[in-house]
C-alpha cells in the first residue's frame, strides 16, 4: 500500500459515535440522506448529454423468454429495441467535511453510504488515520463484483486523482505465508493503470470528494478507452475473429450446460480462442483478447476482460439468462461505438443450456463477421 501523502497520524485514537447514532437513527425509523445532500460544493465534471439508443442484434422471439431482469428498473426491451431518446447524467464532484469511515461505510450528520458490509458486530467508534483530503473512487457494487470494479471505480479512479489522495475500502493486498504479496488479477490490473491507491476501513477525512460517475457521456468514454491503450501497450495487437471467456462456475453460479461445447463450436468453425481466466494470468489474458473482433460468452464480470480489449466497432455476444437478464454491457458498447448482441438461455434442470444455432445465427447479424 503506497504511503498516505499529506496524512496525520494520530497520536491517540480518534473517536465517534457516528456509526451508533446512526443505529439509533435507523431504530427510530428517521431518514437517512444521501452524502451529496450534506456536500458544502459540487461542480460539474462534464455535462449531460443525449443520444438515441441504437438496438441489440438479437433473434425473433429472444426477449420472450425473459422472465426476470436485474439492475434496471423495466423489461429489457426498451434497451434492446433501441429507437428511443436517453439522457446520459452528468458527471459530478461534491466536496465533503469531516466525514468519518467506520467499518466500511461514511457518515456525515445524517447521511449515510455504506461500501461493504459491516464486519464488527457492534457499530465502530474508533478509528486511528486521519487524512486532510481524500478522494472516493470505489462503490459497493465494485467492492462486490469484479466486473463492477473494472468498468465502473477504475474508470473513476483518474478523477480521485485529480482531487485529493484516492481512496478505497477494497481489501488489502493478498500475501502468501511468507509475507509475499500474491499477485491476483486486481493487482495486476492496478499495476498496468499506474494505479496507487490508499485502502483503508477506518479514518477521519478532513475533506472527502465524492461522485456522481455513472453517466456514460463522452468524458467517462474518453476515460475508458484511456484504460484501453494504456492495458493494450502491453501487449502485441494482432486481429482475430474473436474470444470466447469462459465463465463455468465462477462468480454467481450461472451454469450453463453446453459452455464448452459452444466454445470448442466456435473455435473450430469461426476461428474463436477460448479463454479461461481462472487458469490465465492479465498479461494472457490481454494477449488472447487483444485484437479480437467479437467477444462471447456467458454475461458476467468475466466479460469484461474481453470488453477492455474491444475496440470501437467491434461486438459483444452475451448469452443471457432467462430468468436474470443484464443489459449493463449494452449500456457501455452503445457508449463506445460497439455492437451488442445476445441469445437467451433456456433452462435444464439446475442450469441452462443454449441453442448453438441460434449463436451462429446472431454471430451472423453482426456486421463484418467471418
Amino acid at each position: 500500500m503506497p504511503e498516505i501523502q499529506n496524512e496525520t497520524k494520530i497520536s491517540r485514537s480518534k473517536w465517534s459515535f457516528a456509526a451508533v447514532s446512526h443505529v439509533l437513527r435507523r431504530l427510530a425509523r428517521k431518514p437517512i440522506r444521501a452524502l451529496e445532500d450534506v456536500a458544502v460544493k459540487s461542480w460539474e465534471i462534464a455535462p449531460s448529454e443525449t443520444s438515441i439508443v441504437p438496438p441489440a442484434y438479437y433473434l425473433p422471439n429472444q426477449l420472450e423468454r425473459v422472465t426476470r431482469w436485474e439492475f434496471a428498473t423495466e423489461h429489457p426491451s426498451v434497451a434492446m429495441e433501441g429507437g428511443g431518446e436517453i439522457v446520459h447524467k452528468a458527471t459530478r464532484g461534491f466536496l465533503l467535511k469531516d466525514v468519518w469511515l467506520l467499518d466500511g461505510a461514511l457518515y456525515k450528520d445524517d447521511a449515510r453510504l455504506w461500501l461493504q458490509p459491516r464486519s464488527d458486530r457492534l457499530p465502530p467508534v474508533r478509528v486511528e488515520n486521519e487524512i486532510d483530503r481524500g478522494a472516493l473512487y470505489c462503490s459497493a457494487l465494485g467492492n462486490r463484483y469484479f466486473g463492477s470494479w473494472l468498468i465502473e471505480d477504475c474508470v473513476t479512479y483518474p478523477l480521485a486523482c485529480n482531487e485529493g489522495i484516492p481512496v478505497t475500502t477494497a481489501k488489502p493486498v493478498k500475501r502468501n505465508a511468507a509475507g509475499q504479496p500474491v499477485l491476483t488479477h486486481a493487482q495486476c490490473y492496478e499495476d498496468w493503470l499506474g494505479m496507487q491507491p490508499t485502502r483503508l476501513h477506518n479514518a477521519f477525512f478532513k475533506e472527502l470528494v465524492v461522485f456522481d460517475d455513472v453517466g456514460q457521456n463522452r468524458h467517462k468514454h474518453q476515460r475508458f478507452r484511456s484504460m484501453y491503450d494504456r492495458l493494450l501497450s502491453h501487449v502485441k495487437v494482432s486481429p482475430h475473429p474473436g474470444v470466447f471467456i469462459l465463465r463455468g462456475g465462477t462468480g454467481d453460479l450461472r451454469l450453463l450446460h453446453n459452455e464448452l461445447e459452444l466454445a470448442e463450436h466456435l473455435r473450430k468453425h469461426r476461428g474463436f480462442r477460448i479463454l479461461d481466466i481462472t487458469k490465465a494470468d492479465v498479461p494472457t489474458i490481454m494477449q488472447t483478447c487483444a485484437g479480437a473482433q467479437t467477444v462471447a460468452g456467458v454475461e458476467g464480470s468475466q466479460l469484461v476482460h474481453g470488453l477492455l480489449a474491444l475496440p470501437p466497432g467491434g461486438s459483444l455476444l452475451t448469452l443471457q439468462l432467462p430468468d436474470r437478464f443484464v443489459q449493463i454491457f449494452k449500456d457501455m458498447t452503445d457508449r463506445d461505438s460497439q455492437h451488442y448482441g445476445f441469445v437467451v438461455a433456456q433452462a435444464e434442470g439446475k442450469g441452462y443450456r443454449v441453442d448453438i444455432e441460434e449463436v451462429e445465427r446472431t454471430l451472423d447479424l453482426f456486421p463484418n463477421q467471418p
